[in-house]
């Protein structure tokens, strides 16, 4: 996921901040957010200028079709390796964005938004169709480009069964974000995720790599003569906000974005090392401190509420996905 970060940078779905009830120049009917044959070619638009991007390690050509925290990594990933690389990418393989399906949410309003559900010459499937790749399209207003906010690698098992309208139409997460009927609130996650990460509470997610199990690694980080720190705050505003979808068992799929930040100290005579990725991001000097500054995203699984479960804690969070990337550092 390292190269994945980098170049995506080198890892459906509902706006909860604009959903069902938002007027932006009068526009109060609910509509498809997109045709199939518009996500089509949103798809193809982004895979162009992801490879034209990932060939000449130029953030530049493919600025105009990201978005939100893949936006983030992608951008600052490729600055990083054209940095490192100024001939280019030589090892480029173009991706190949196969077997595409999409669900399309109907609300009102702008953002408007989608899923490509697809299949990736990148995975290590043999060519089988086990693992999905999944873009979330985004688009502010009628004039503007469809851009790629949101990725997640999932195996195929793990993509539910969404809500759909009898056109086949996907039902988005309501705009407030705080169904009752789900055990936290997803318009919440980003906050929620972060504060689990300082501090255990609330304890909402299942156990794993990318939550109890990133807690007690970040506790348990040793090294001689030196100290680390770690801060987490929530990023769930504009391109950045939450995106999900109702499933078909009354639960939700949702992206979220967070930022991460660990600092390094140095005793007396030591230094931080600085990687070549690193240095390229590197603002100050790195005489003592050095301070790494990352976007992730999330998709994670929201279960319902358990009927004999008032405070819903049976039924925990799913970190399905975590993408993961650098955007900067600071030495001191």
């Amino acid at each position: 996921m390292g190269r994945l970060a980098a170049g995506l940078a080198t890892a459906t779905v509902l706006s909860v901040t604009a959903s069902g009830c938002v007027t932006v120049h009068g526009e109060r009917e609910v509509v498809p957010g997109a045709t199939r044959s518009e996500a089509a070619k949103a798809l193809e638009d982004f895979t162009v200028a992801y490879n034209k991007a990932d060939k000449a390690y130029d953030p530049a050509l493919d600025a105009d079709r990201v978005t939100g925290s893949l936006g983030a990594i992608n951008q600052a990933g490729l600055a990083a390796r054209g940095k490192n690389n100024p001939g280019g990418n030589r090892a480029h393989k173009p991706l190949e964005l196969t077997d595409a399906s999409y669900v399309i949410p109907e609300k009102a309003g702008w953002p408007r938004w989608f899923v490509a559900d697809t299949d990736s010459d990148r995975d290590q499937d043999g060519g089988k169709a086990d693992t999905r790749w999944l873009l979330v399209f985004v688009r502010t207003a009628p004039d503007a480009k469809w851009k790629a906010a949101y990725l997640a690698v999932v195996a195929a098992s793990e993509v539910p069964k969404f809500r759909r309208s009898a056109e086949g139409w996907a039902q988005p997460v309501p705009s407030a974000g705080t169904d009752a009927a789900l055990a936290t609130p997803p318009a919440r996650l980003s906050a929620t995720y972060t504060g689990f990460l300082r501090t255990g509470a609330p304890d909402v997610f299942a156990p794993g790599a990318t939550t109890s199990g990133w807690r007690d690694a970040r506790k348990n980080t040793r090294r001689p003569g030196f100290s680390f720190q770690y801060i987490d705050q929530k990023l769930d505003y504009g391109t950045f906000a939450p995106l999900g979808l109702t499933t078909e068992d009354g639960g939700a799929l949702v992206f979220f974005s967070s930022k991460h930040f660990e600092r390094q100290t140095a005793a007396e005579g030591l230094r931080p090392a600085v990687t070549a990725d690193v240095r390229a991001l590197l603002t100050g000097e790195v005489k003592n401190t050095l301070t790494k500054e990352r976007v992730s995203s999330q998709l994670v699984y929201v279960p319902k509420k358990s009927a004999g479960d008032p405070g819903g804690t049976d039924g925990r969070v799913r970190v399905l996905n975590r993408l993961p990337g650098l955007i900067a550092a600071q030495g001191s």
